[in-house]
């Protein structure tokens, strides 16, 4: 079988001579495509060749429209900017002053909703773009052919500030973690709880497209059930998502019905507890967690079924370099985002070219253990606390299924410690049950220092999980 091109600059370099794109599937709830048809075809209307060289924002209300878009532009735009499904309208004329977009590509039906025709009335002041609606897909069309350009991929990821942070990648930074890996030949069919238009599910997209399988695509409007039934109809071997994504997988009675021969986790910190519950669901399954982020790219997986990571990942020289400063997780390699854009290079790289992740970790022994997000301390009383520290803990309790732990302002200490938890199937909903919560707090205060105890357990039927699949924390 013939392997994508290692030096292609585009998914459609890489896929062009692949002899075996007509068996390989992007399936999303609704729709089929091939990947022939998506290499052949335009779901553009004929107009791909008029956005050549121009920089677009792409905005869809489903994946596989995105998916095609994305094959049929990457390699002949000079810039494409991914909305993922949570931005907001409000936002968008800043992104395309930031991002000098004078192209949009656009799901039509976004311009039945207020927000987003305001928004591009707005935008059309800022920079005129013209506005290309997406139309059903023309297999076999004859494209026009552009001189090949190295496209820029922007990703929009969660600003301080509120505004998203426009994130530059190439073709080349985004496939250098999969080039790396001996590709597997036989039947893969990739799955992934993420959504394509953020880092990690687009790392499973072009997993994909470049080795040599298909893509069961998530979708926003359907049921987990509905989800987890789908990748057992196409029979899913490798299967990714975020801690919290599996956890929720796993409370579904659908679980059973998939059998994955590779499970991953990345996204939020993994703790052995979610390991073994993998290990117990998937006995056949390999199972890895991989430390990614948009900024840093893929830096490493770690793949000996225990939670962290190994300390002599630290200062070995190869593809990428880790470095530990401050506590502070710090990567380089050829993986990372070139800059953010519109602010200077120096704001995403060190003075030595390293991304400061903002992940904070912990030594202990041979072993590196993340602790959490330096943005992410509840200050108590002055003393920082990591609510991932205590959610691992509670998380380890027989009755817990999975837990939340944010912070509450309080006028004395600042903020207090709250965990919200969910309790195992079969153990009932009662948040009143004073017994089972007393013994969870007997175990956090015969294992935490006082502050970091919580100061209230809510016993809750569910959590919320962010459309990226990571746990949301709000100051109450």
């Amino acid at each position: 079988m013939k392997k994508p091109k290692e030096h292609a600059n585009s998914i459609r370099e890489s896929l062009v001579d692949s002899p075996d794109c007509g068996s390989r599937f992007l399936w999303s709830a609704r729709n089929t495509v091939s990947l022939s048809e998506a290499l052949l075809g335009t779901s553009l209307g004929g107009r791909a060749s008029g956005l050549a060289g121009r920089s677009v924002l792409i905005a869809t209300r489903d994946q596989l429209d995105a998916a095609l878009v994305l094959i049929e532009l990457d390699g002949s735009a000079r810039r494409l900017i991914i909305c993922p499904p949570d931005v907001s309208p409000v936002d968008i004329p800043g992104i395309v002053e930031q991002a000098e977009v004078d192209a949009v590509v656009l799901d039509i039906s976004l311009l039945t909703e207020k927000r987003w025709r305001e928004a591009l009335e707005s935008s059309v002041r800022l920079r005129i773009p013209e506005i290309v609606p997406i139309a059903s897909l023309v297999a076999g069309a004859k494209l026009a052919k552009t001189d090949p350009l190295v496209t820029e991929w922007v990703l929009l990821t969660s600003g301080t500030s509120g505004a998203p942070k426009m994130v530059v990648h190439s073709f080349a930074t985004l496939t250098a973690a999969i080039r790396e890996v001996p590709q597997q030949d036989g039947n893969i069919v990739w799955g992934t709880f993420y959504d394509i238009r953020r880092y990690g599910g687009l790392q499973i997209f072009l997993r994909a497209l470049l080795g040599t399988g298909s893509l069961v695509l998530s979708d926003a409007g359907e049921t987990l059930t509905d989800h987890l039934m789908r990748l057992s109809l196409h029979s899913v071997t490798h299967l990714t998502g975020t801690p919290s994504h599996w956890r929720r997988a796993m409370m579904n009675p659908m679980a059973s019905v998939i059998a994955p021969r590779y499970a991953r986790l990345s996204g939020e910190i993994v703790d052995q507890v979610i390991l073994n519950m993998l290990h117990v669901f998937y006995p056949d399954a390999a199972i890895g967690h991989a430390f990614a982020s948009t900024e840093a790219g893929v830096a490493f997986e770690v793949t000996d079924g225990l939670e962290g990571f190994p300390a002599d990942f630290v200062g070995r020289h190869g593809d990428v370099d880790i470095k530990i400063e401050e506590n502070s997780l710090r990567i380089r390699s050829a993986r990372t985002a070139t800059h953010f854009l519109g602010t200077d290079e120096s704001t995403l790289r060190d003075c030595e070219g390293c991304v400061d992740t903002g992940d904070i970790v912990e030594r202990r022994g041979e072993r590196y253990y993340f602790l959490g997000r330096r943005s992410g301390v509840i200050n108590v009383g002055g003393l920082k606390v990591h609510p991932e520290e205590i959610e691992g803990l509670l998380n380890r309790h027989p009755a817990v299924q999975m837990s939340c732990v944010r912070p509450r302002r309080n006028p004395i200490t600042g903020s207090l410690v709250v965990a919200d938890v969910v309790l195992k199937s079969g153990r009932g909903f009662d948040e009143d049950h004073a017994e089972l919560k007393n013994d969870i707090l007997k175990t956090c205060r015969e294992t935490l220092p006082r502050h970091k105890v919580p100061a209230v357990v809510n016993f809750v039927p569910a959590l919320n999980v962010s459309a990226a699949g990571k746990m949301t924390r709000h100051n109450a």
